[in-house]
């Protein structure tokens, strides 16, 4: 079977491609549209233009999982297939101005899970083994994606194709079964932080979208000190939609915070950061 590393830009997902090569490696990119935001290197702009095929801008990602991605494809001496689907603010007209949340978390569908999907039905089209980056102390995550797989332990994913004449058609399709090498063998934090210690590869202090709703707000505050103008922009699709990311707090009134005291990304814990569960 095809095997396939799914990538996040995260150290752990980037510790499978170093060390279980697969026939393909495949990362899906957040873009956004603001130029305020535009990420800061022309050059590398074009390069990452050239992956996609699609105009890029900005990422609500933290813009060093460009240069994580980058560095990882020459660490692993492979090809990275980067794919993206509708910008954020693209996928929040489809939604009809409703904003992603923690009881509808849309967000990963459309913008990680539904590029990864179709770029597998365009390049592979068969059944693949897909590894997850799940370490061996997230054997509760992978029981979650392991109970979706039906009896033949493969993964069904609703689709939608064009047809003739324009016409969508819906279609169930199987596609995957997924693995957890890193669960498998019993590879914690630790181990994957010492691996990438002293190898060139440049890392976000955490992946993810700079403003991702399962972050709690101090974390979010936290975020705007360094990544103002990413937030200032989940900020405006609050304003501009009328709508919330979270139910508890609006990102303007986050983004007043005055914390007590000084904390570091030190101070916070993966729980505080979000994940997109991939």
């Amino acid at each position: 079977m095809v095997t396939v590393n799914s990538l996040s830009g995260g150290k752990t997902s980037a510790y499978i491609a170093a060390n279980y090569p697969a026939d393909y490696n495949v990362f899906a990119l957040v873009r956004i549209e603001d130029t305020k935001c535009t990420f800061p290197d022309k050059e590398v702009r074009k390069i990452v233009e050239d992956k996609l095929q699609k105009p890029f801008i900005a990422t609500a990602e933290m813009d060093t999982i460009i240069y994580t991605m980058l560095d990882l494809e020459q660490y692993i001496g492979k090809e990275i297939h980067w794919v993206s689907g509708p910008t954020f603010e693209e996928v929040i007209d489809l939604k009809m101005n409703y904003l992603p949340n923690v009881m509808a978390r849309f967000c990963t569908e459309e913008m990680k899970m539904n590029p990864i999907f179709y770029w597998w039905h365009k390049t592979i089209g068969e059944p693949v083994d897909m590894r997850i980056g799940f370490r061996a102390s997230e054997m509760r995550r992978a029981k979650r994606v392991i109970e979706r797989l039906d009896k033949n332990k493969l993964d069904t994913y609703n689709a939608t194709f064009k047809k003739k004449k324009g016409r969508n058609v819906w279609e169930e399709v199987k596609w995957r079964t997924v693995s957890f090498p890193l669960i498998d063998d019993k590879v914690y934090k630790d181990t994957i932080e010492n691996f990438w210690k002293d190898r060139f590869v440049r890392f976000a202090e955490f992946n993810n979208c700079v403003g991702c709703f399962h972050r709690n707000p101090v974390f979010l505050n936290k975020m705007a000190q360094h990544h103002r103008n990413k937030m200032e922009w989940f900020n405006s699709m609050e304003i501009k939609t009328g709508n919330q990311f979270k139910k508890e707090a609006k990102y303007s009134d986050i983004l007043k915070y005055k914390p007590q005291i000084e904390l570091s990304f030190d101070d916070f814990s993966e729980c505080d950061s979000g994940y997109c569960g991939l």
